[in-house]
């Protein structure tokens, strides 16, 4: 551990109070995917009072973000965050299940949590800029803020457009969500393709040999409906899960899910409804196969189209590349990681967690901590462990967007512990919660922003360790290369769901106030 990491570790430390306040107003903000203004308004507002030059909506996006730092010539290294929040997991940060203040169960929740993400982010970046500046380090620091994660958003059309280029490193750090994955840094299997769309049916011109001859307008009460864009919805939803069973080959990791976007058509009259959404989410591990499914949606959608008076066009919601490994990085963080240790949670933080065992109906335990959330997994251990489950041929596995960053700058992807309780299944709001506490969470966040400046810090200082990792980026490029798929406008103009003020004050969209 050199001066400056320990510097920077301190500096975290000491923080502790400011990082744990952060991370409960960004969960306690809990915006959706592209609509995440006070969110992204918060991080500017501390980078800019942190001395970071701030380009607010970078990449013509809203909530999006990119900082940076500069302490004289040299390598820069790059870091994020992330704070969009799901729709239908609205949880308090509370040993019960139970809404946040004057909203409902389907308002937007953090689950992930990327409050924990986030805050870990920018604490591990004003660590480091502490010790570059007592230290005398040369270099930079870039920091961007990534909304719409859930939807694969952001990251590919940032990568487009360039804002990850000329960084020597970028660190990549989640909360754990699935074991082996647990504090460790990914080391062959990185995340694979995502590609996500929209298609919009329009009926502008229903069809008409309903209609009873002389109407004194179309379509009236006493006529026969004609099929409109509901109709092509649902066959659109049902007949793409019949094709799921034959556009894919039934072997290794894939999924394909699907959303309904509401158009807010809440009148039962006899008009057929002249416009509905439905968006697809892809998680496959070539692009290949992307674009196999892409086409078989498309056919599908033209021919549902025809048979229901409509018209239907696709708009894409993301097209992000699978993961490029970079073995040089992530042994540097795991040497970070083996410094810093495992998240660490006291008796108060299990308390916590047995009352909330106890709410879900499980007798409260001794430890009801999850083991693996306090101990390492070495990453070529956990890469055998993950490779179980996936044929030899099959490089990529699960989606992340994260992965277009792999193809700019040499990538370490890292996760460590968040809270997780033994004897499961559980309930979604009970991670969710154990994702808001204070007591159960700040230790992820602690750790995880400890693990980001040492290992930006070992970056900026050895250069052996940057020039390695440089060149097996190089490498890998020569023989394994995707530009940017990103050919699209960021989604923004969809009916995203989101928070509104109205003259019942703050609500959910979808009104499901108490009140």
């Amino acid at each position: 551990m050199t001066d400056a990491q320990t510097t920077a570790r301190a500096h975290v430390k000491s923080n502790a109070a400011f990082l744990s306040d952060g991370c409960a107003a960004i969960f306690d903000y809990a915006e959706p995917a592209w609509r995440e203004y006070r969110s992204a308004a918060w991080y500017v507002d501390q980078l800019r009072r942190a001395g970071f030059s701030v380009e607010e909506g970078s990449g013509g996006m809203p909530t999006a973000f990119c900082a940076e730092w500069s302490n004289g010539d040299g390598p820069i290294v790059g870091m994020y965050a992330e704070y969009d929040a799901v729709p239908g997991n609205c949880q308090a940060a509370a040993t019960t299940q139970s809404p946040r203040t004057g909203l409902g169960p389907q308002a937007a929740g953090h689950t992930d949590p990327h409050s924990a993400l986030g805050m870990a982010g920018l604490g591990g970046l004003l660590a480091t800029k502490v010790a570059m500046e007592h230290h005398g380090i040369k270099g930079g620091l870039r920091f961007t803020g990534e909304p719409a994660e859930k939807h694969r958003g952001s990251k590919p059309i940032h990568a487009a457009k360039g804002y990850y280029d000329g960084l020597a490193a970028m660190l990549s750090f989640h909360p754990f969500y699935m074991l082996p994955m647990c504090n460790t840094v990914r080391w062959d299997t990185h995340c694979g393709v995502a590609y996500a769309m929209i298609y919009r049916f329009r009926c502008d011109a229903p069809e008409t040999w309903g209609a009873t001859d002389g109407a004194p307008i179309p379509q009236s009460h006493s006529d026969v409906r004609a099929p409109g864009a509901n109709d092509a919805l649902v066959q659109m939803y049902q007949a793409g899960r019949f094709l799921r069973d034959t556009m894919l080959p039934h072997q290794g990791g894939w999924s394909i899910s699907e959303a309904i976007i509401s158009t807010g058509q809440a009148t039962a009259d006899n008009l057929p409804a002249g416009l509905a959404e439905i968006k697809y989410m892809m998680r496959v591990p070539t692009v290949a196969m992307a674009e196999q499914v892409t086409a078989a949606l498309d056919r599908q959608a033209e021919a549902i189209a025809a048979m229901t008076g409509c018209t239907v066009t696709r708009h894409w919601v993301c097209k992000s590349r699978p993961g490029l490994a970079n073995h040089a990085m992530a042994r540097l963080v795991w040497d970070g990681i083996q410094q810093v240790g495992a998240p660490q949670w006291d008796e108060a933080a299990r308390d916590v967690m047995r009352k909330v065992q106890a709410s879900c109906g499980v007798d409260p335990m001794d430890d009801p901590l999850l083991a693996v959330c306090e101990t390492l997994i070495d990453p070529e251990e956990a890469e055998a462990i993950l490779r179980r489950d996936l044929p030899p041929s099959q490089r990529n596995s699960t989606s992340d967007d994260y992965t277009d960053m792999t193809w700019h700058a040499p990538t370490a992807r890292f996760y460590m512990a968040r809270p997780a309780l033994r004897g499961g299944p559980y309930p979604a709001w009970a991670m969710n919660a154990l994702g808001g506490i204070r007591a159960t969470i700040d230790p992820t966040v602690q750790a995880a922003a400890q693990v980001l400046a040492v290992s930006a810090l070992r970056v900026l200082m050895d250069k052996s360790a940057r020039d390695s990792a440089m060149r097996e980026f190089r490498d890998r490029l020569q023989v394994y290369d995707i530009p940017p798929l990103c050919d699209y406008d960021p989604p923004l103009h969809f009916a995203w769901p989101e928070y509104v003020d109205t003259a019942r004050g703050r609500d959910w969209h979808i009104p499901v106030s108490p009140n």
